[in-house]
């Protein structure tokens, strides 16, 4: 046992519990009272007082408080006069003498062994261990039946002059002491941690499902496996939710018998007769079909009726259905703006007086920009811009109406795209050198000499724009190229 106590501090005027446990050879446990209040740490040697005569060595396993709860759980009473003491720490005089005994039990084994053959007993000599101080000699063994062996005893102590003492263990004490690997693959629990053997019955393994198979079943002792104890209790709380089927389930089909038990994923395996195909069957399904029996009644077929789920859209069908709600939403407010226009169109007024159209000139009747516009009173044939109508804004530059003066309403019809500013004859106008242009005496119209500027301050003939009022030389100098020096 673990002494989990071992590192805490313990108050000053603690009391230490007196009683210590000692381990000897083979697993073999016994209490000693430590009278001289010796300071012993778990694993040390100690020197204690032996059954008989003489002294025995041993180590100490466990002190403490966790002491009084072994001797609990033993039933041993801790003012017990049977308790004998410990007499002091081992030395090493006194571990030499003891590994020295030690060697000796193995010869000693082998020679009572043949014995044992010549007097032809019916026992087995499993173990055999001496006291440190070579006075006494244990034998262990195990036997079927009750020997007489007073012949067996006067031939040992004769041989090997020391006082014999004769112990029957049984077969699980025997594999404990020997020790050795189980079927997990893990040491002996008897020989490691297990003291008390419970008895175990061909019961437990079949609560646990498991095939009655003596060399399965068996250990090393040769008795059943101490492990089927383990899980005893784990296994007899499921089954509580098991239903015992006594007799087959009659169904239409025939009857279905038990041939399998899923104890804790709670699933039977019933097959009808003389058919090798297992149904597995849930256990409610299984009370479900043992009520219909009891009821008179058989079901068609061992399974449950299978109610088809819903199909679940794909995620295709929900992305297209997705897409055609949005396309209809589209069309849909589309449909309702055009309504609203309709409508509102029928409520307008009547006397609403249109606005007049305005001309405008046509693409075709292109004109240089310095040439004057033909007035009502010239009599030059084209097209004539008529006056302002009352309400209407005066045309501005070429020909637009200002800001001010446009008319904003949507029903009106649009005005077509105004002559480009750039016309050809304007610019073989510019590269002969004309004066004037005609209509420079209004003051509207630069000379014909002036490049007019534009918006980033270069000349709309890609030169640059020059301070001041330029002259013709300079207008004419720019469009010529420098001559050769």
């Amino acid at each position: 046992m673990f002494d989990w106590l071992q590192d805490l501090d313990l108050p000053v005027d603690f009391k230490e519990f007196d009683i210590v446990e000692i381990r000897f050879k083979g697993g073999r446990k016994e209490f000693f009272r430590n009278v001289t209040r010796l300071p012993l740490v778990t694993g040390d040697a100690v020197v204690v007082e032996a059954a008989g005569n003489g002294w025995h060595l041993g180590y100490v396993s466990l002190k403490g408080e966790l002491v009084r709860l072994q001797m609990r759980k033993k039933k041993v009473e801790p003012d017990n006069k049977d308790i004998r003491n410990i007499l002091r720490v081992a030395t090493e005089q006194d571990v030499e003498r003891y590994e020295a005994a030690c060697n000796l039990e193995l010869g000693t084994m082998f020679k009572a062994r043949s014995v044992v053959e010549e007097l032809q007993l019916k026992m087995k000599l499993s173990d055999v261990e001496y006291q440190a101080d070579r006075t006494r000699a244990t034998f262990y063994y195990s036997a079927e039946d009750r020997v007489d062996f007073r012949d067996l005893i006067k031939r040992l102590a004769e041989e090997f002059r020391v006082r014999v003492e004769m112990r029957q263990i049984s077969l699980r004490h025997e594999a404990g002491r020997l020790g050795g690997i189980g079927s997990c693959g893990r040491e002996l629990c008897c020989s490691t941690w297990l003291t008390e053997f419970k008895s175990v019955s061909t019961t437990a393994a079949r609560y646990q499902n498991l095939s009655l198979n003596p060399a399965k079943l068996s250990g090393q002792c040769g008795r059943l496996k101490c492990c089927l104890n383990y899980e005893l209790d784990t296994y007899l709380d499921a089954l509580r939710d098991i239903p015992q089927v006594s007799k087959p389930l009659q169904t239409q089909q025939g009857d279905a018998f038990l041939q399998k038990t899923d104890i804790f994923k709670k699933r039977m395996w019933f097959a009808f007769r003389g058919d090798n195909n297992w149904v597995m069957l849930s256990t409610d399904r299984v009370k479900e079909i043992q009520l219909l029996n009891k009821a008179g009644e058989r079901p068609e077929t061992l399974q449950p009726p299978i109610v088809e789920p819903a199909p679940a859209p794909s995620v295709q069908e929900h992305v297209e259905g997705s897409l055609d709600r949005l396309d209809d939403k589209m069309k849909s407010g589309k449909r309702n703006k055009r309504k609203k226009k309709k409508d509102k169109d029928k409520a307008a007024p009547a006397s609403v007086v249109q606005p007049k159209p305005t001309t405008t000139v046509p693409k075709d009747a292109l004109r240089p920009r310095n040439e004057p516009k033909p007035g009502p009173g010239s009599g030059e044939p084209g097209n004539t811009i008529s006056a302002p109508v009352e309400g209407e804004a005066a045309p501005g530059r070429n020909g637009r109406s200002g800001r001010r003066g446009r008319n904003m309403s949507t029903d009106a019809p649009r005005a077509e795209r105004p002559a480009p500013r750039f016309d050809p004859r304007f610019r073989q106008a510019s590269a002969n050198g004309d004066g004037a242009a005609p209509g420079a005496a209004n003051g509207s119209e630069p000379t014909g000499n002036e490049s007019r500027s534009g918006r980033n301050g270069r000349s709309r003939r890609g030169g640059r724009r020059h301070g001041g009022g330029g002259s013709g030389d300079s207008a004419a100098a720019s469009n010529n190229p420098p001559a050769a020096s």
